[in-house]
């Protein structure tokens, strides 16, 4: 089924993990997509990737989200290779583990400057050529640390909490213009960083103790409600924070 055929996307971050099945589950369904990286080599070698595997165009942008500057031509680039852009997704981020007295002001600044900075900036850059238009769709990546309180995540879990806020705000303001905003709150997702940062002790206490579907999430079903919030079947939803957390959060 290729039901984004015609339909141009960006996917920050779009290099990896659930970034990376983003760009390939609208690549899958027809989009052309612009993927954004700050790492040159990953972003490239990913986009030639999908692309091959699709058939559709996906093209590399390099850049930071948390720079202006870098939003502003990462819209730009989108405009000029796709003519247009339909469907944002803030999906760059960055965490780290540690207790509140070990986080260093660096470790602050990057975490709120890339999931939250970086979110707003790229929201500002798109909305212009949305309103322009009068249609668009932004989807954001929080987390259920936008939601619950996780400990050792203080930086993660004010930035994530911060991305659900400009969310419900984004819809308000946007509504009017035909302007859809939703985020997705993925829980415990088999990703590369989690992979390399959490032991297999850990992963399965974690499973037993606080997911109920006892297991944890792939990349690709966080990309499947993505793709199904860019949709039209999802065309009444709008300032939604959807858990995807094999009911975590259920208690």
């Amino acid at each position: 089924m290729r039901r984004f055929e015609g339909t141009r996307v960006i996917v920050t971050g779009g290099a990896r993990g659930i970034g990376k099945a983003t760009v390939a589950r609208f690549a899958a369904e027809g989009a052309t997509v612009v993927l954004t990286d700050r790492d040159r080599e990953t972003a490239e070698a990913a986009a030639k990737e999908i692309s091959e595997e699709t058939s559709s165009s996906v093209y590399p942008f390099i850049g930071d989200v948390s720079v202006k500057a870098d939003d502003e031509a990462s819209i730009q680039f989108a405009l000029e290779k796709m003519g247009g852009i339909d469907v944002l997704v803030n999906n760059a981020g960055v965490y780290y583990e540690e207790p509140i007295e070990e986080i260093s002001e660096e470790h602050w600044d990057e975490t709120i400057n890339v999931d939250l900075k970086g979110t707003f900036l790229m929201c500002q850059a798109v909305v212009p050529h949305f309103k322009e238009k009068r249609s668009g769709v932004i989807i954001n990546m929080a987390s259920t640390n936008g939601i619950a309180g996780e400990i050792y995540y203080t930086h993660y879990n004010a930035a994530k909490g911060g991305v659900v806020l400009i969310t419900k705000t984004l819809a308000i303001e946007l509504g009017p213009f035909n302007i859809r905003v939703n985020c997705v709150c993925p829980g415990y997702i088999d990703t590369e960083t989690v992979q390399a940062m959490d032991l297999s002790e850990f992963v399965q206490d974690y499973i037993d103790n606080k997911i109920p579907l006892r297991r944890v999430g792939q990349p690709e079903e966080v990309a499947s409600v993505i793709a199904f919030l860019a949709s039209d079947d999802a065309s009444f939803v709008h300032g939604e924070s959807i858990l995807i957390d094999g009911g975590q959060l259920a208690d």
